[in-house]
């Protein structure tokens, strides 16, 4: 069994520091043991928070995370200080959920992936982005683009 240590993770195992600003320095990854093997890693963060860029009050989400590894896996702790890195950031709710996919294929470069941003609402409106990815070349490219033209409605 490795340690942490081999493995190189840093914020697993130690006392946790919080970011005030948006990190994805944060972010780390551990080898997927099965890359050989097609099946989804699903994360759920109920208490999302960010910033409205233009009044700056605080905006609440669940962000869902599901994605279908390749070699690497994202480590949940290190997910989990990224994400609240943005309670001081400010922006919008569509550019929150593709900043966040988009940090997540620089990372670690998945089969395939989605992230959905449920926002309570403001001003009457709730606003449910839904963004993804599937690797160019590859069936999960057509995936992709089957998922985005049947994306279902989000129940909450």
């Amino acid at each position: 069994m490795s340690t942490r240590k081999e493995e190189g993770l840093r914020a697993l195992g130690t006392k946790t520091t919080y970011s005030d600003n948006y990190a994805p320095e944060v972010l780390e990854t551990f080898v997927n043991k099965h890359p050989d093997n097609e099946y989804w890693v699903q994360f759920n963060c109920p208490e999302f928070t960010s910033l409205c860029p233009i009044t700056g009050q605080p905006d609440f989400a669940e962000i869902r995370i599901m994605y279908i590894p390749g070699e690497l896996m994202v480590e949940s702790k290190s997910l989990k200080l990224y994400l609240f890195s943005f309670r001081n950031h400010g922006d919008f709710h569509e550019d929150c959920v593709n900043i966040i996919m988009k940090d997540l294929i620089r990372l670690m470069q998945p089969k395939y992936i989605e992230v959905t941003g449920i926002f309570t609402p403001r001003g009457g409106i709730s606003i449910y982005p839904y963004a993804n990815y599937g690797l160019p070349g590859t069936k999960y490219e057509g995936m992709a683009e089957q998922r985005m033209l049947h994306h279902p409605f989000i129940e909450r």
